[in-house]
């Protein structure tokens, strides 16, 4: 019988001395790991994992999703969340087309994408991935809209539109570029170390699971902190209803876009063996 396994991941904060002075401060992250946990449990998930800030290290996320591997069956479930920020590394491996490898801004360090898809290419196939990233994809490109919207206006828009909805003053969950900057210069040998020992293959391309991912925005967009939930976790919640949602994996996603301001677009790929079969069945079943 097939089972479900969680890891939900949330930070509010980050170490100011792994990141230049900066704690990143955010309000909702947390909550969005533990309404995710809570979803988790009720589906009857054979295991509930969840890391939330200073305990959400390198080091264990990387240990917890070694256990997933070495527990997942083929037909078993993985949920893996994660809210917090994004960030960005110089890559290494050649790819990424803007030269920039995402991250997700973990307590002590940044964890590469490409040690995530490397910890999840250890998963056996037959494996189905549901991924939920609540952060902004800070390469390049999300600077640049950054810089663009603040520009032109458009941020304010954003903000007042956010505000209506979750009643916050406005965060954004991206690592800002004088901080990604300082942070890799400052602790350059343990990044390059690191980037130095993945597969120079991208790993994306060893996938023998089928990783379906739903992230809070496009990689030219932002994603909107709250709160009470992030902005995309937010609308995940109100379409999910408590569990009497009944579609599809695209309507699902299809349906918080509806709900999303212009210029937060939720994204959905996926990665590993295609299967239209899971693509079909309702979010978070097992």
């Amino acid at each position: 019988m097939a089972q479900g396994y969680s890891l939900n991941i949330g930070l509010n904060s980050v170490d100011p001395v792994h990141y230049a002075g900066w704690d990143g401060a955010l309000l909702a992250c947390e909550a969005d790991a533990e309404d995710m946990e809570l979803i988790a449990r009720a589906q009857n998930y054979s295991a509930v994992r969840k890391v939330l800030t200073k305990e959400a290290t390198r080091a264990r996320v990387l240990k917890e999703m070694d256990e997933a591997a070495r527990v997942l069956q083929p037909g078993d479930l993985f949920l893996l969340t994660y809210s917090g920020h994004g960030g960005q590394v110089p890559d290494k491996n050649n790819d990424e087309s803007d030269a920039e490898d995402e991250t997700w801004v973990l307590y002590d360090g940044q964890l590469i994408d490409d040690e995530i898809y490397g910890a999840l290419a250890k998963l056996r196939q037959g494996v189905r991935v549901l991924m939920f990233s609540d952060s902004c994809h800070s390469g390049t490109v999300s600077k640049l809209a950054y810089a663009a919207l603040r520009n032109s206006g458009s941020l304010g828009m954003l903000a007042e539109e956010v505000q209506g909805t979750e009643g916050a003053e406005q965060r954004f969950r991206n690592m800002p570029l004088p901080i990604a900057l300082r942070t890799y210069r400052n602790n350059k040998a343990m990044y390059d170390a690191v980037m130095d020992a993945l597969p120079k293959e991208d790993p994306k391309a060893t996938m023998k699971a089928t990783v379906l991912l739903i992230s809070g925005c496009q990689d030219n967009q932002l994603s909107s902190d709250g709160t009470f939930n992030g902005l995309f976790t937010a609308n995940l919640l109100r379409v999910y209803n408590g569990g009497k949602f009944r579609g599809s994996h695209r309507t699902f996603h299809h349906r918080i876009g509806r709900r999303m301001p212009p210029l937060q677009s939720p994204n959905y790929s996926v990665v590993g063996v295609p299967s239209r079969e899971f693509e079909r069945q309702t979010p978070f079943k097992v």
